[in-house]
């Protein structure tokens, strides 16, 4: 039996030409004990030889008679062309029936054999060849085939078997570039070239034998995922690849993996060539959709390439399995958007239980939620969802009864504020725009606004008989609008300093809470007044001129007294006020701060800023968003979306600035349904405000506050109640949200904490129900003083836990951080670290940061430590580091800043092992 005759293309006969005609160059004719490939499109081209280029005609013959007449009509052809062109024979003729005449004019007088290796070899630029490549023709034809138009690569001396085929890959299947040698082979590379728009349709046009060599070098290369892979790119399937391994592990998670196992054995069909491969190839999908997600994240995109990198492919599993009738086996599934969307709905029947089970079952769901693997990626349905959640811990939480404005305003600050930011949260709705997800956020609106109609209610009663009397010479214990002024700005304003006021008119609590946690605590630091010992810091809120509309309260801001007036009144009692503190002072109103083109703010404002004059600006983006209705009924307003807003804080900041954010009132979001008519009542004066009689949802306001019409006001508390068009939102009334006065006051990092003020970790900013789980609060129980230092019916900021004993640490004992300040290892280092803190500060500091479970903000652990020593530590991330240098003996990480400085993390175990305790205090 004969064996088969190699086929030889125009890249083989060029190399053999090139070598053999430079020793024989008055030959022309070359017969070659080859066939020629049928996939060869031109049987003439030239060749390079010998500093020339000759003509070159290949002519496959198979009978004697055919190579003798190619060979006369090329003769004649040359004859007339007068060129030295070369014919090249190929085919089956053996050489034995080839006369002896024709031979004699063939180069070598005999046909030459086409050496695949050692033309690849020359191609190469080598010296010699992996010998394990010699028997494999798939790889020695497909290099020939697949040769680059500017060649292959030069190799050095030996072209190893791995770098050739890492060469065929990339020419063939456009994997990496074929002249790169760190072309890097893993599941992510082959799993990412599947969802390449031409790379499955390369592969699966490859000559079968050539399939089968580069399936098992890339098993062994990248894994046994391989072979299913390639299977579905030959199918032309290769785009379905890294769905189908997803799927196929959530099938074989499922509770009936058994029974997915048919549908899936239908949906892969001849790619899948066992059950046995499945398994890792659904293992080497998950993992490079869990790596893929991890870089999605990381990327801080909410819809950014990575996401929809992600996203395009698990949304195609879940057709997949639809068309399969594979989605109830596959429901809970970790990894499928159908399985986020099951864990959402299941959180949502939870938000419309009231039992006394209905809080935990709640955070159960939520946990379920955010173990999902798209929680992040969805990551405002899941912070929507956490948002539903903790508006169920609110309304299981005992509501409140304040005894005065002054605590009710402060109750709002520091917790019902946070109901109207969850609220306006919920209000936008889902995401997802699943109607049932929807409909169950509607209804907890609808639970919480109703608590929240029962605490105005009970604020307009207090607000009605206190205002009757109220003024700045009697507050009742509130802190007045007209006050903000001396009582926030003028401490900052001492010794020199030079506070910007930044008023945001209309700015409510929910907003300021919101702007407040969205600044960077590396770039500020939130400061408050001191309270009385043992009492937990919390936030000013002041109490807004009745009505509570921009006319009386903001001139009353910028007085410093009683007042009513535009723009004209309010710089010139803004003057007055710091002249008798001996300051100079600029107010910049709309339209005055905003810069031309080409400056960020206006040189008169960084003029300003640059001198030692006090500066206020007033920014309107809110009260006008309300009244021209840009805001919709979102209520959403972060620091970004208030115009300048983030520009002046930064140009604060670079001048050293101390900042006093403030507004002049609140405002009430409209919520009602499409329709709703104003009250047809008399005496309209305002959207929220009228004289008359009061009725439903109303109150009579009377006394020094009121400044408008002889001192005698009707102003609605009810949310849903107006006087006017409708708008996007309404202030001018007696609700909480209305006339409660946020203040918030900042420093620069490391800027200088004013004498009497301390400082506010974000820790104690929050509510406790807003990041505590149920379960987390039935333990924090608040020590002695801090329990009996709050006033009545005030929703205490994140209390204290009591640290838990751990170790030989019982009850009356020395705490960690004491027995660690004690401890002989520490007492050698602090030897060594200049201007160290005082032991009492830094066992204070490793206490609370045990209590609580290891992770602090930098603020919380400085006010912790002067807490227990009464000494302000004015720069939180410089006490931090001084921490560090203490505790990390040779370089061991027992404490470390972390999320780019924004966090102190403890190792517990770390710091036990590194300080023992000293002997008798264990």
């Amino acid at each position: 039996m004969t064996a088969a005759r190699p086929v030889a293309g125009r890249r083989a006969i060029e190399v053999l030409l090139r070598t053999e005609l430079e020793s024989a160059p008055d030959r022309r004719l070359v017969l070659v004990d080859a066939v020629w490939d049928p996939e060869e499109k031109d049987s003439e081209f030239t060749v390079a030889v010998g500093g020339g280029r000759r003509r070159v005609v290949v002519s496959d013959q198979h009978s004697p008679l055919g190579v003798a007449d190619a060979w006369h009509r090329h003769l004649a052809d040359g004859a007339a062309r007068d060129d030295d062109s070369v014919l090249v024979v190929t085919g089956t003729v053996p050489p034995d029936q080839l006369g002896l005449d024709l031979r004699a004019h063939a180069v070598h007088r005999h046909p030459l054999p086409v050496d695949r290796a050692e033309i690849v070899t020359q191609l190469f630029g080598a010296t010699d060849l992996d010998r394990r490549m010699l028997g494999e023709h798939w790889l020695l034809d497909g290099l020939l085939q697949a040769e680059p138009l500017d060649g292959w690569p030069r190799v050095g001396a030996v072209l190893t078997r791995d770098r050739a085929v890492r060469a065929l890959i990339g020419a063939r299947l456009g994997l990496g570039d074929p002249a790169s040698d760190t072309l890097d082979l893993d599941a992510d590379t082959l799993f990412a070239w599947t969802r390449t728009p031409a790379g499955p349709a390369l592969y699966a046009t490859l000559p079968k034998d050539e399939q089968r060599g580069l399936e098992t070098w890339l098993a062994r290369t990248v894994g046994p995922a391989a072979p299913t892979l390639l299977a579905l790119a030959a199918e032309n399937r290769g785009h379905d690849a890294l769905p189908l391994g997803v799927l196929a592990s959530a099938a074989l998670r499922s509770p009936s993996a058994e029974a997915a196992g048919f549908a899936l054995g239908t949906l892969f069909g001849q790619a899948l060539a066992s059950f046995d491969t499945l398994r890792p190839f659904a293992d080497a999908a998950t993992g490079v959709l869990t790596r893929w997600i991890a870089q999605a994240e990381g990327t801080g995109s909410p819809s950014g390439p990575a996401r929809s990198r992600v996203l395009a492919v698990l949304e195609r599993a879940d057709r997949l399995a639809a068309d399969a009738r594979l989605t109830d086996l596959v429901r809970g599934d970790r990894l499928l958007p159908s399985g986020y969307l099951g864990r959402l709905r299941a959180l949502a029947a939870c938000l419309g239980s009231r039992g006394e089970g209905a809080p935990a079952l709640a955070e159960s769901a939520l946990r379920d939620l955010g173990a999902h693997q798209l929680a992040a990626l969805h990551g405002e349905s899941t912070e929507t969802a956490r948002t539903a959640v903790r508006l169920m811990r609110w309304l299981a939480t005992e509501p409140g009864r304040p005894a005065t404005v002054g605590q009710a305003v402060r109750d709002h600050m520091a917790s019902s504020g946070w109901t109207d930011l969850a609220i306006g949260v919920l209000a936008q709705g889902d995401a997802s725009r699943d109607t049932s997800v929807g409909e169950a956020y509607r209804r907890l609106i609808g639970a919480a606004r109703e608590r929240r109609a029962a605490l105005d209610a009970r604020f307009a009663d207090l607000l009605a008989s206190w205002s009757e009397t109220a003024c700045q010479q009697a507050n009742g214990g509130a802190l007045l609008i007209e006050d903000v002024l001396a009582k926030a700005a003028a401490p900052l304003a001492q010794g020199g300093g030079r506070p910007l006021v930044l008023v945001l008119d209309g700015m409510s609590a929910d907003i300021a809470v919101r702007i407040a946690g969205e600044l960077d605590r590396r770039a500020w630091t939130e400061i408050v007044p001191a309270s009385a010992k043992g009492a937990l810091p919390h936030r000013q809120a002041a109490v807004s001129m009745l009505p509570s509309v921009t006319r009386v309260s903001r001139a009353s801001l910028l007085c410093g007294r009683p007042s009513e007036g535009g723009q004209a009144a309010e710089r010139t009692g803004f003057a007055a006020f710091w002249r008798k503190r001996h300051r100079g002072a600029h107010l910049f109103h709309k339209g005055g701060y905003e810069g031309p083109p080409g400056h960020r703010l206006a040189p008169e404002v960084v003029q300003a800023l640059a001198s030692e004059d006090v500066v206020g600006v007033i920014v309107n983006t809110i009260d006008d968003a309300l009244a021209d209705g840009r805001e919709g009924t979102t209520g959403s307003w972060g620091l970004a979306d208030i115009g300048k807003l983030p520009d002046l804080l930064n140009a604060a900041r670079d001048y050293g600035r101390p900042v006093v954010l403030v507004s002049d009132h609140g405002h009430v979001v409209d919520r009602t349904e499409r329709g709703h008519q104003p009250a047809d009542v008399p005496g309209v004066r305002g959207a929220r405000w009228r004289t008359g009689e009061p009725g439903d949802g109303e109150v009579r306001l009377t006394g020094p506050r009121v400044v408008t019409d002889g001192k005698h006001i009707v102003a609605a508390w009810r949310d849903d109640l107006r006087y006017t068009a409708r708008q996007a939102g309404y202030h001018g009334g007696a609700s909480l949200a209305e006339v409660t006065v946020p203040v918030i006051t900042l420093i620069p990092a490391g800027g200088t904490v004013p004498s009497g003020w301390t400082l506010l970790p974000p820790e104690s900013s929050e509510p406790s129900w807003w990041n505590t789980t149920t379960s987390d609060r039935a333990e924090a129980v608040p020590t002695t003083a801090t329990a009996t230092a709050e006033p009545a019916g005030q929703a205490p900021a994140a209390p204290p836990r009591q640290p838990p004993a751990r170790g030989g640490e019982a009850a009356g004992g020395p705490t960690l951080g004491e027995r660690t300040v004690r401890s002989a290892p520490y007492r050698a280092q602090r030897e060594f670290v200049r201007l160290a803190p005082v032991d009492k500060a830094v066992a204070a500091a490793l206490d609370a940061l045990d209590a609580a479970g290891g992770r602090l903000s930098p603020g919380a652990v400085a006010a912790a430590a002067q807490a227990a020593t009464g000494k302000s530590q004015r720069n939180p991330a410089r006490f931090a580091t001084m921490l560090e240098r203490l505790l990390n003996i040779d370089g061991y990480p027992v404490l470390r800043l972390v999320e780019s400085g924004r966090t102190v993390h403890l190792d517990r175990a770390l710091l036990t092992q590194q300080f023992p305790s000293p002997e008798g205090t264990a």
